[in-house]
């Protein structure tokens, strides 16, 4: 008895459906720009272009490869960038290895600026690594429900219980955002690195409509901040300013 014809085509329908499927996955897949790996997504709402942000991904890939292959497993460096300032958190053995941390994070294309966090001492075990990654999710959550604050445009990192803010904001969004961040269960310190722009320079970034941009200057309403002990006001251009959890 000879096949019917539509029986005997079905199996080839079924591989082209299932190659078709995987081109399709791989389009999803990093885009590797330069040796190195970087999504394509880029978040609308920030302040930078789509451009600053990809580079950005591509800098903090590029020093946690680097630093990671010149120091081993005796180091775990975690890297986050903005607009070039790069930051560089985790632990590393010794005082030797942080600064060697620092000097191949300086070698890298477009950093503009090493801001070295990184704890000298052992190895943060899972738990608190975990635990970490919990808290800068919960952050997030915070600054996202939190008014006066564009979420959008912050970066945001934990480790060993401190919370990093980076971002182009003005000072009334920076007080809202350390506030809405100290106040998450769990925190241990605040650290603000975030770049203050002026209310006009946020709009403009913002692309903003007048009601947007008539929040962002709330300044009547602005929520008192506080400087831990020794912390001074972050300058013009950004600077490591710490707040206290209430």
């Amino acid at each position: 008895m000879i096949p019917d014809a539509r029986t005997a085509v079905r199996p080839l329908l079924m591989a082209a459906l299932l190659a078709s499927a995987g081109l399709s996955l791989s389009a999803c897949a990093p885009l590797v720009v330069g040796g190195a790996a970087a999504t394509t997504a880029v978040v609308v709402t920030d302040r930078r272009t789509s451009g600053v942000q990809l580079e950005d991904q591509n800098i903090a890939f590029k020093a946690e490869s680097q630093i990671s292959q010149k120091l081993g497993e005796t180091a775990r460096v975690n890297a986050m960038a903005y607009a070039g300032r790069l930051l560089l958190t985790g632990d590393v053995p010794s005082e030797a290895a942080k600064s060697q941390a620092t000097a191949i994070a300086q070698g890298i294309e477009n950093v503009k600026e090493v801001i070295n966090q990184l704890n000298v001492g052992p190895i943060a075990s899972f738990g608190a690594r975990s635990n970490d990654t919990w808290l800068t999710s919960k952050v997030k959550t915070a600054l996202l429900n939190t008014k006066y604050v564009p979420s959008g445009t912050i970066a945001v990192t934990t480790d060993h219980g401190v919370v990093y803010l980076m971002g182009k904001v003005t000072q009334t969004e920076s007080e809202y955002a350390a506030n809405a961040a100290a106040e998450v269960g769990g925190v241990a310190k605040v650290v603000k690195l975030f770049e203050i722009i002026s209310r006009e320079e946020a709009i403009r970034l913002s692309n903003t409509s007048g009601s947007q941009s008539s929040q962002s200057g709330a300044s009547d309403t602005r929520a008192p901040v506080e400087n831990g002990a020794g912390a001074q006001d972050a300058p013009a251009g950004g600077g490591v300013e710490v707040m206290p959890i209430k």
